[in-house]
């Protein structure tokens, strides 16, 4: 794993900076990437994961990008992906705060803070394998 990026995902975590701009969420991504390639316990909850992708939105700013995992994989990317099996959408401030740990996704989704059209059992499986990293990553130095 790049150690480097790692630190800096750390530092974003330690100084609340997750939900400073977009693009942090594609950081995290690659972390999250290389992360379960070397963990055993992500790895083997990649290969339980039906692949699926998903969509996510979010506006002010306005921001695009989409997920792909399951099947023992996990990608990203920028823009839009065809046919996802879920939207996810919600502002900058809302998803920052997801993925810092002070809002919590279901709170804001039952609000109406977070929209999510298509399959929720694939948004869970997402939310879950995100904070299982996240959980995990706390054991690195």
């Amino acid at each position: 794993m790049d150690e480097k990026l790692a630190l800096e995902i750390k530092e974003m975590y330690d100084n609340k900076k997750v939900g400073e701009k977009p693009e942090n969420l594609l950081r995290i991504y690659e972390f999250v990437k290389q992360f379960s390639m070397e963990n055993e316990e992500l790895q083997e909850e990649l290969e339980d994961i039906n692949e699926f992708q998903a969509q996510i939105h979010i506006s002010d700013p306005e921001f695009k990008c989409w997920i792909k995992l399951g099947d023992g994989k996990f990608e990203y990317g920028e823009n839009e992906i065809e046919d996802p099996s879920f939207t996810l959408s919600c502002t900058q401030e809302i998803m920052g705060g997801m993925m810092q740990g002070e809002i919590d996704s279901m709170s804001a989704y039952m609000s109406g803070e977070l929209t999510i059209d298509g399959n929720l059992q694939n948004s869970m499986a997402y939310g879950e394998f995100l904070g299982l990293a996240m959980e995990l990553s706390q054991d690195l130095e």
